[in-house]
């Protein structure tokens, strides 16, 4: 046998009824916030992706600089070969030699090749006389030497011959620290050796950031030094040759000598968009440390998936918030249907009830006024008259309280509902003054009954038997509770003072003054009839259809006690 919880369904029901807005509010920050978590998990691969790009790319750029290196070097290493051999290095051989190196494209963004000889200052003069004119050599030394220094590297040939490579013709390397330090680490390891950031001498004085690539020779078996073969490199150039054979797709290229400090700055590509994202290689460039830098073009903007992810979540997020919305409305629509349904039951039991408790009362009232009626009668027809009377009385007032869903009556309908029949006769005279109140349902009850008997009574012996006569009724408010009504009756034939008590006295000073709860001044003067009543005002909370506060509807126990007291009348 399977089992299921059948409480769920109505526990999720309460919670879209009793958080109508709470929880379509939280399933959109939930679905926003998954779709957040699936954009920065789309864009942390992004950019993971993106820094392998960069690697990639730096190390594709730091390999094809190395390459251009490397084949420098080669050269460097076969004049250094040749020229150990030779005694001098002469203008031809030289020329012949850079000849038949026929340099390919990927020495380009060198300046050249070009021979330094090594001489003391005691050489300077013999130096300077072996230049022959007309070939493509140094004409003069500069800065020129003083007397004491052991070592002197002027640049003796550079080709090709351009009018750049001119102005470095002559110049002593020797006298430049950074270029002397590369000399020295070249002589030292005897192997191509790269110089530091220098300017060179074929800017003429210009900004441009360049480097030299070294490679000593010496003296055929021994360690003595002729001179150095050696290439210059416009830094720029050089590093824009390899990027242009790359596809780096917009990305910004940065060359250093040694640390990624902007004082080390040889050569830069700027990228298309700058985004402070950098992969660093470092490599070595003829001996020397280098480091390339490739900073990222791709901008802090989402990509195209994350974008798609993110409007798709926020629509998903939207639409459930929307169908939660219209679920919690629908059920809370259902639930004030169900409220609806159980009050209007719960209504109509209580109607039931009550309509069987006023129907109860009703008879009750009616079994005691037959009961005295018959017994106070002296004959058919005054027996009949009278219930007649008493009962259309109870049903006038029954009609007021009727069409007032059993509320509040105002004194004056009571009043207009039981003068009703004396209201059009033209040989008397109907007064009703007061303010506006209202009474209670059981209240108009007794009041109309007393009305009803005080107007039979001046109909048959007082002011509404005879022509002329006079019925004043005024009621005033005592307070907020309690309201006093007066009848007066003018105009009419005398009131005997010797007379029997009849029902109708017994049914005002006794069974009013009873429901009233206050006493009730019945007067027979001579000139007519007076009575004097004070009624309750009560709130409507006081006597709704299911109240059983003291006040409300005739009661079971209040009939019996209308039927004693009909049952035990007294004589005047």
């Amino acid at each position: 046998m399977k089992y299921t919880d059948a409480s769920k369904p109505h526990r999720t029901r309460r919670w879209l009824v009793d958080y109508p807005r709470a929880v379509p509010l939280a399933i959109f920050v939930f679905i926003a916030a998954i779709t957040v978590l699936s954009v920065w998990a789309i864009e942390r691969g992004e950019n993971a992706a993106e820094q392998a790009r960069l690697a990639k790319a730096a190390q594709t750029i730091a390999s094809s600089l190395d390459r251009r290196g490397n084949a420098t070097n080669s050269y460097l290493r076969a004049g250094a070969a040749l020229f150990a051999t030779m005694d001098g290095v002469e203008a031809p051989l030289f020329r012949s030699f850079v000849e038949e190196l026929r340099l390919d494209a990927d020495y380009r963004g060198a300046e050249g090749i070009g021979w330094a000889e090594h001489i003391n200052a005691d050489e300077v003069r013999d130096f300077v006389g072996r230049l022959e004119p007309g070939e493509v050599g140094a004409r003069r030394i500069f800065p020129f030497p003083s007397d004491d220094r052991n070592n002197i590297v002027p640049v003796t040939y550079l080709l090709p011959d351009t009018d750049r490579n001119r102005r470095a013709l002559g110049f002593d390397m020797w006298s430049e620290e950074t270029r002397r330090s590369a000399m020295r680490e070249a002589v030292r390891t005897t192997r191509p050796t790269a110089s530091g950031k220098v300017l060179l001498q074929q800017e003429g004085g210009q900004s441009g950031s360049g480097f030299l690539v070294y490679m000593p020779v010496f003296r055929s078996g021994t360690r003595v030094l002729k001179g150095f073969i050696y290439s210059p490199f416009a830094a720029q150039d050089f590093l824009s040759t390899v990027v242009e054979m790359e596809t780096i797709g917009g990305q910004g290229v940065e060359l250093y000598d040694g640390s990624p400090e902007p004082p080390n700055l040889l050569a830069s590509i700027s990228p298309t968009q700058s985004t402070g994202r950098f992969a660093t290689v470092q490599f070595r460039l003829a001996n020397r440390p280098m480091i390339v830098q490739v900073e990222s073009a791709q901008g802090s903007a989402l990509s195209l998936l994350s974008m798609i992810t993110l409007l798709f979540g926020l629509a998903v997020a939207s639409l459930s918030m929307l169908v939660a919305r219209l679920l919690t409305q629908q059920a809370h629509e259902d639930q004030a249907s169900l409220d609806y349904f159980a009050e209007q039951n719960s209504i109509r039991n209580s109607l039931t009830r009550e309509l069987n408790h006023r129907v109860k009362n009703t008879l009750a009232n009616v079994l005691s006024i037959v009961s005295l009626t018959r017994r106070r009668a002296t004959g058919l027809d005054d027996f009949a008259d009278g219930l007649d009377g008493r009962i259309r009385a109870l049903s006038a007032t029954h009609d007021l309280l009727t069409k007032s869903e059993w509320g509040t009556t105002p004194i004056r309908d009571v009043i207009t509902a039981e003068m009703a029949p004396y209201a059009n006769d033209q040989d008397m005279v109907l007064k009703m003054d007061g303010p506006g109140v209202d009474l209670a349902p059981g209240d108009a009850l007794s009041f109309g009954l007393a009305i009803h008997e005080l107007a039979t009574n001046a109909s048959k012996y007082g002011a509404l038997s005879q022509f002329g006569g006079c019925v004043s009724v005024t009621w005033s408010l005592l307070s907020d509770d309690l309201a006093r009504i007066e009848w007066v009756e003018s105009g009419g034939p005398p009131v005997p003072q010797q007379r029997n008590r009849g029902f109708g006295t017994d049914l005002i000073e006794k069974i009013v003054a009873h429901e009233l709860r206050h006493p009730v001044e019945l007067q027979f003067a001579p000139t007519g009839v007076r009575c004097q009543m004070d009624v309750p005002i009560r709130k409507p909370s006081a006597f709704s259809l299911r109240a059983t506060k003291k006040g409300g509807p005739v009661t079971e126990g209040s009939a019996a006690q209308i039927g004693e007291i009909l049952a035990d009348p007294a004589e005047d």
